[in-house]
């Protein structure tokens, strides 16, 4: 008796309950139907698929992703992989290049000695970051190279690249510091002498002369390299020709001078001393 006299002052409840249970019913019955449809659909198209000819089917069967080759992604990545390479080449031979505007340009090698010097713990590491790059650099950007190689490749030019900033840096800090000021005149002797010998308004035995004298000056202060000594000569020989078109004898003669006294003298003969 208890229980039904509790029940009974509970019978309010009875209508939220239904109402949740007819909620119920319909969403079960609603999924239910879902499952119907998806029952027939399935099933239609299985009878289509059958209606086709056996190679319709496989095509049709076939997911759209697997349409493109196996082969294709490593195709991809092989021509990502070449795209990369060749940023790297670019930015190797970049830095090549302004590397060259010191070491084959003798009037930047005086402005900054530093930049040549291997004595210089900077200069000397981007000369190691150098030959380690040029040596991983493979032979084309079509190679063949495993991810190992390429980011050993990949890591050389980029410290080849934080070598170069640095060293030039460092060189244009110091230009002559670490010459005494005897030195420091001399390479200041050198420097107005070099633009004697490719000043076209010059004589020829004049800017034949300054020449020698700025190799003289730089003896022992600087070590030019043969590519600097190479270019410098063609120029100096170049500016020779220009003039020697007025004046009587050859441009150029490569012949060893034959001077008298101590050879401080204006030279007989247009000669590039070698020396």
């Amino acid at each position: 008796m208890e229980f039904w006299h509790v029940v009974g002052g509970f019978w309010w409840l009875v209508f939220p309950l239904a109402g949740m249970a007819g909620g119920a019913l319909k969403a079960w019955n609603r999924g239910a139907d879902a499952r119907h449809r998806r029952r027939l659909e399935l099933l239609a198209a299985k009878r289509g698929l059958a209606a086709q000819p056996q190679g319709q089917q496989i095509a049709a069967a076939a997911p759209a992703a697997a349409a493109a080759p196996p082969a294709a992604p490593a195709r991809a990545s092989n021509a990502t992989r070449a795209q990369r390479l060749t940023r790297l080449f670019a930015e190797h031979d970049e830095i090549t290049r302004r590397w060259l505007d010191y070491e084959l340009d003798v009037a930047k090698v005086i402005a900054f000695p530093a930049m040549t010097d291997v004595r210089q713990p900077l200069t000397s590491a981007f000369h190691r970051a150098k030959r380690r790059a040029d040596e991983l650099r493979p032979d084309s950007a079509q190679v063949r190279m495993d991810d190992a190689d390429f980011e050993a490749y990949r890591d050389a030019v980029h410290d080849f690249a934080i070598a170069f900033e640095t060293a030039e840096q460092e060189a244009r800090r110091l230009r002559d510091a670490a010459f005494t000021p005897a030195e420091r005149r001399r390479l200041d002797t050198a420097r107005q002498l070099l633009q004697v010998a490719l000043d076209q308004s010059a004589t020829r035995a004049e800017r034949n002369l300054a020449y020698r004298r700025a190799r003289q000056e730089l003896e022992g202060l600087i070590v030019l390299s043969d590519g600097a000594v190479e270019r410098l000569e063609e120029r100096v020989a170049m500016q020779l020709t220009d003039r020697g078109a007025t004046a009587s004898g050859p441009s150029l003669d490569k012949r060893p001078e034959t001077t008298p006294g101590d050879g401080g003298g204006a030279a007989a003969t247009p000669d590039v001393d070698r020396s």
